[in-house]
């Protein structure tokens, strides 16, 4: 009888695991489970307001005639649309928002150059470049109103009337002008602030190859740093659009949406607390919401384009 054998079987040798596998995975199993309380309170603080919107925009309801109200379905939504208040206060949004958004940046950037410069008392001129940045809007714009702009004791008058030019009443006159004043006044230094940290995250070494090679400081600056901030130009840009948007304070206290001040976010309040239209207050609400994702969609995508253009170079 002949036994057959099998021969033997090799095992191949398991791989170690990486060091540190299981403890870097609870790691990031506890960093995961820390964040669901801020991701829960965020999702109750914001869609459920949301959602309460939709429901009031859905309703037939006027704070005068409480005892009448019903379904309307999307008959808000059809005012709206139909309602020239809508678009007129669209384009009133897209020109304060665009026009104040592109001086606070224009003007940020001249600011970052000269800051970015050593000279005495540089810390100081910092700090007082940033304050207009910290001041509450309501306070800003009462200040602007009667201390700046006030047809009679403004001090923007006064300086007119130092060179022989009359008096303006800035608020009624060129309301629009006003509003942008103020919000490039305010917004200004937030892009500075960007475009002073591109500036200061600039490599030396390019900029003092560009002057032994002969290149002078506008040449420098239009070919060496101005490719090198456009990153930080469309952050500042993009979040100050979407800051913009949503801007009420001076509006309501300055203009009162007059002379094509009234953006969309004075036109729900004006439908809300002055009309006590909340259905169509509602409806308004979430159109502006809409057009305010909009805007936010775009911003992010660019935004993350930036960070992954950024991650390739390095």
């Amino acid at each position: 009888m002949t036994t057959l054998m099998s021969a033997p079987t090799t095992r191949r040798p398991r791989r170690p695991a990486p060091p540190g596998g299981s403890g870097r995975r609870r790691s990031l199993a506890v960093s995961r489970a820390m964040l669901w309380p801020a991701l829960a309170t965020s999702i109750v603080l914001t869609q459920i307001p949301f959602v309460m919107t939709i429901y009031y925009s859905l309703q037939s309801w006027n704070l005068l005639r409480p005892g009448d109200r019903g379904f309307a379905g999307l008959d808000n939504y059809v005012h709206v649309l139909r309602d020239g208040s809508f678009l007129s206060s669209l384009g009133a949004t897209v020109a304060v928002t665009g026009t104040s958004v592109v001086l606070s940046t224009l003007l940020g950037l001249l600011f970052a150059v000269l800051l970015d410069r050593n000279f005495v008392g540089r810390g100081v001129a910092r700090t007082l470049m940033i304050t207009p940045f910290l001041v509450m809007p309501a306070a800003a714009a009462l200040v602007w109103k009667w201390s700046i702009l006030d047809a009679a004791t403004g001090m923007a008058n006064w300086g007119l009337g130092l060179v022989g030019l009359p008096p303006v009443a800035w608020n009624t006159e060129v309301p629009i002008v006003t509003i942008i004043l103020v919000l490039t006044w305010q917004y200004t230094p937030f892009a500075m602030l960007i475009l002073l940290a591109g500036l200061q995250a600039q490599n030396k070494d390019v900029l003092e190859a560009a002057a032994v090679d002969g290149a002078g400081p506008l040449r420098t600056f239009g070919w060496i740093t101005l490719p090198h901030l456009r990153q930080y130009v469309e952050i500042a840009v993009l979040l100050a659009s979407i800051m913009l948007l949503q801007v009420f304070d001076p509006i309501a206290i300055m203009t009162r949406g007059t002379g094509g001040t009234k953006t969309l976010s004075y036109l729900l309040y004006e439908r809300a607390f002055i009309g006590l239209e909340v259905g169509e207050a509602a409806a308004y609400g979430v159109m502006t919401v809409l057009v305010t994702i909009v805007v936010a969609s775009v911003a992010l995508r660019t935004l993350f384009k930036v960070f992954s253009t950024e991650g390739i170079a390095r």
